[in-house]
């Protein structure tokens, strides 16, 4: 078995990922997921873990100006975290998840890396130096800014990484 990596931009390489996706979480296990009605933003870019020409596991990327205690923040999102059930345990999201952070820190541009989990996926992020966010965190839904507390925040550094206060993704939320 052979394994590739590729970052590819986002939009286009959907296609490419929805098989994936349908298989980690079809709509019967979607349906029963705390975010199943969350309306998320699209990856600027994606990681893609192939093997044998297939994609096994996806991270996403998404880049933001948001709004940290009344001051814009550059926002480094990673979301879309997934992995073939065939290929779990086998390190292949780490992998991805790092190829993600090297490419927001390379970018130069992003003050921190924030990822929504399920609480029980917590662990897997905080073991690999996330940090959990303890702050409120406003994102757009249905074109209003609500809280969003549909998921975990962790935050992971890059230049800096706040833990705490009003933290406002200005869209919709990854």
């Amino acid at each position: 078995m052979s394994i590739e990596i590729e970052i590819v931009t986002g939009d286009p390489a959907w296609p490419r990922v929805k098989p994936l996706y349908d298989l980690v979480w079809p709509p019967e296990t979607l349906a029963q997921l705390s975010w199943a009605n969350v309306e998320f933003a699209h990856a600027d870019l994606r990681v893609i873990v192939e093997a044998d020409e297939q994609p096994v596991c996806h991270v996403g990327l998404y880049r933001r100006t948001g709004i940290w205690r009344e001051r814009p923040i550059r926002i480094g999102g990673i979301g879309g975290v997934l992995t073939h059930p065939d290929f779990r345990r086998q390190g292949l999201a780490s992998i991805a998840i790092d190829a993600a952070l090297h490419t927001l820190r390379d970018e130069r541009s992003n003050d921190f890396a924030l990822l929504f989990c399920d609480p029980d996926m917590a662990g897997f992020y905080t073991s690999r130096n996330w940090k959990p966010y303890l702050g409120e965190v406003f994102a757009e839904q249905k074109g209003e800014r609500i809280r969003f507390d549909a998921m975990q925040p962790l935050v992971y550094y890059l230049k800096r990484a706040p833990h705490e206060g009003e933290l406002d993704l200005c869209g919709l939320p990854w």
